[in-house]
């Protein structure tokens, strides 16, 4: 586009302050990048709706008695905000953008181009099959395929003469407790949880933390979401509870009439 990109995060964007002095070294066309934009306090997020709207800002000069307020006006920029945490964006500042998008998890041909580039940069031999092995267990998400591709090249580099194959890829997975749906220590000890000790479910959150002793915040934002998508585990008004997949990946048998339907009273 011949432009500038202008990248910061919401927890820099401490004061009002900080952003009229990113807002005013602003070129026109600009593209200013927010990630985790939810993190923006309310005072600065209220400072951005009129240079969202009008390509504006207010500047308070001097103070006291004396205080007045002067219109800024500002290039034409694009503004692009990132979150995780789409639900704790004021509803204000959502509705402000003109466009939204929901990124989806990366298919396992697409992670795999990624590995092999990513093998590229950091100068590792990797066979297909070997980048093959560590996409299909990085859970949809590039970051978690950059990890495993790291933790599979120090042990190559120590065991395996440096090159990645399928067969060093899955005994180094395996030695760091990752299974083939890319499910770690964690994950198998929350279906467990659901499927030994309470009998598949339901079962309430809180319940499970206690057993696993881990909080449930941890449980709801790192291992449901993955396990929900997969379809292992199903989230009911009665709490969690794990489905026939499950019990076959961990191979247990399933209580009898497990997809059955219940009868009505």
């Amino acid at each position: 586009m011949g432009v500038n990109l202008r990248q910061t995060s919401g927890p820099v964007l401490e004061r009002a302050g900080d952003l009229a002095a990113l807002l005013t070294n602003l070129e026109a066309n600009d593209v200013l990048f927010i990630d985790e934009i939810h993190r923006l306090g309310g005072v600065v997020e209220e400072y951005l709706y009129p240079a969202m709207e009008d390509f504006r800002i207010d500047v308070m000069l001097d103070r006291g008695a004396y205080a007045r307020t002067y219109k800024l006006q500002l290039e034409r920029f694009t503004l692009v905000g990132a979150t995780t945490r789409a639900g704790m964006l004021s509803a204000p500042l959502r509705e402000r953008f003109g466009l939204s998008y929901h990124l989806d998890y990366y298919e396992v041909d697409e992670l795999e181009r990624i590995v092999v580039r990513s093998a590229g940069v950091l100068g590792i031999p990797i066979e297909r099959e070997g980048a093959h092995a560590i996409a299909s267990r990085s859970r949809g998400t590039p970051r978690v395929a950059n990890r495993l591709l790291r933790r599979v090249r120090d042990f190559a580099e120590v065991r395996a003469g440096g090159t990645i194959t399928r067969e060093v890829a899955d005994e180094a997975l395996l030695r760091e407790g990752i299974d083939p749906l890319g499910l770690d220590r964690l994950d198998r000890a929350f279906l467990r949880t659901i499927a030994e000790q309470y009998r598949g479910g339901p079962v309430g959150i809180n319940a499970i933390a206690a057993t696993l002793t881990e909080d449930t915040e941890t449980l709801e934002d790192v291992v449901e979401p993955y396990l929900l998508k997969i379809g292992l585990v199903v989230r009911t008004a009665s709490g969690r509870k794990v489905t026939a997949a499950a019990y076959e990946h961990l191979d247990l048998a399933p209580p009898a009439g497990l997809d059955a339907q219940p009868r009505l009273l």
